[in-house]
């Protein structure tokens, strides 16, 4: 029998050890990423810093980015450094989904603060539930939807769009306009909204949508003077607003003969129109300026001092930087920046933000909150003339129908709008107003 030579052994032994070293670089290359002790803790800000929802979105990303900030300078949170990853979602709703797939699976980021428009949430949503990440969402929205990877820092209906329209039926009228941006928003809204209104007792005798971001309000100014309403209920978003509010001043229509209630206009919209057209009207929001607070102060301070005295803060700015804040909580609390962690420790964590004390609730996520209703100023800041004596709980199924009529309402809205979040151009054929109420 052969036996094998000492140069033998040696070739073999070459090959083995090749074999090896090439074997351990694949394990290592396809092993999970793991942070060291002193790596930054990395996340997401995903906001359109550019497009038609910038002017609403870059605002929010900058209370954003001082939360941050005030962390760092704080030391950091588990001796680590925070890494703003900013990514921007250019008032695009797919671009926003692969601004999240992108945060989620290369940067591997702890969390993603970010969205405004329900249309762009509701895109990034099921990548959140696909890669068990983490959203913290500061816009107040429509509701009809709870994500185990969400933290809705943002108002539900029952805390927003619901108490400010009982208050207004209560004291300012009964019959009842409404009018929006031609998205899932509004739509949805207004659909909650006859649902409660017809239960109060109240009548909407006119509902009309404007295309996202369009210009022609004329004919919907000429429905509202038709139909003499007591009051309107807006939730027109944007640069929409400015020949809106303009062509009702030109009809004859102001707070004293037709009051309006803004459900999304705020501060900073207020600081970029024409304020004056819409002083003596109404906005229903859980947070304003003007709220006199030591947390408020030092809030609206710092912002002011890093950004310019100039700057207006609006809702979504509050809610953005109380988000950061609950989400570093929740940070300490588990001992880890890992998501599925923090998801499960920011359940019942409490803060005192600038709008008051907040709390997240330990089933939905979402934040209990102040209601408040306030009035428009020439200067473009809002007076509180009601707030809700207690924080509302949050709930993001209304109680005038079924969870399953509300989820059908969002799935029939999506469909007829050729699977999008958003109603097709002007010279597309328009869905029909599916019935909500």
């Amino acid at each position: 029998m052969h036996r094998p030579t000492r140069r033998t052994y040696a070739t073999t032994a070459a090959g083995a050890l090749v074999v090896a070293l090439v074997t351990c670089a694949l394990l290592l290359a396809h092993r999970p990423q793991q942070s060291r002790a002193d790596d930054p803790i990395k996340v997401g800000v995903l906001h359109s810093l550019t497009g038609s929802v910038a002017i609403a979105e870059r605002p929010i990303n900058d209370a954003t980015l001082l939360a941050i900030d005030e962390l760092n300078q704080q030391g950091g949170l588990l001796g680590r450094t925070i890494q703003p990853v900013i990514v921007d979602g250019r008032s695009d709703w797919p671009t926003f989904g692969a601004g999240a797939e992108r945060l989620l699976t290369q940067d591997r980021v702890s969390a993603v603060f970010g969205c405004y428009t329900s249309a762009s949430r509701k895109q990034v949503v099921p990548i959140f539930e696909k890669h068990d990440g983490a959203l913290f969402y500061p816009t107040f929205y429509e509701g009809i939807e709870s994500s185990p990877n969400v933290v809705y820092t943002g108002a539900a209906p029952n805390q927003q769009s619901i108490p400010g329209v009982k208050w207004f039926m209560e004291n300012r009228g009964r019959k009842i306009f409404l009018v929006g941006s031609d998205y899932i928003y509004p739509r949805a809204t207004n659909a909650v909204l006859k649902a409660q209104i017809a239960y109060l007792g109240g009548k909407v005798i006119g509902e009309r949508y404007i295309p996202l971001g369009s210009s022609d309000t004329a004919a919907t100014v000429r429905a509202i003077t038709a139909a003499r309403p007591e009051v309107i209920v807006s939730t027109m978003v944007g640069d929409s607003n400015i020949p809106f509010f303009k062509e009702l001043r030109a009809a004859g229509i102001t707070p004293r003969t037709v009051p309006i209630l803004n459900l999304v206009i705020g501060e900073v919209e207020l600081q970029s129109f024409d304020a004056r057209t819409m002083a003596g009207d109404y906005v229903a929001l859980n947070y304003f300026q003007s709220l006199d607070n030591p947390a408020n102060r030092r809030f609206v301070a710092a912002f002011k001092h890093r950004y310019g005295a100039s700057r207006a803060i609006s809702d979504q700015m509050e809610a953005a930087y109380t988000s950061v804040h609950l989400w570093a909580q929740a940070v300490r609390k588990a001992g880890t920046a890992e998501p599925t962690a923090v998801l499960k420790a920011v359940r019942g964590q409490s803060y005192d933000a600038p709008g008051g004390q907040v709390f997240v609730d330990e089933q939905n996520l979402h934040t209990w909150k102040t209601a408040r209703i306030g009035q428009i100023r020439p200067d473009g800041q809002v007076d509180v003339v009601w707030a809700s004596e207690a924080l509302i709980h949050p709930m993001p199924y209304s109680i005038f129908r079924t969870t399953r009529h509300w989820q059908d309402l969002v799935s029939s809205l999506y469909t007829r709008w050729g699977r999008s979040w958003q109603a097709p151009p002007p010279e597309s054929p328009a869905p029909p107003t599916p019935k909500g109420g």
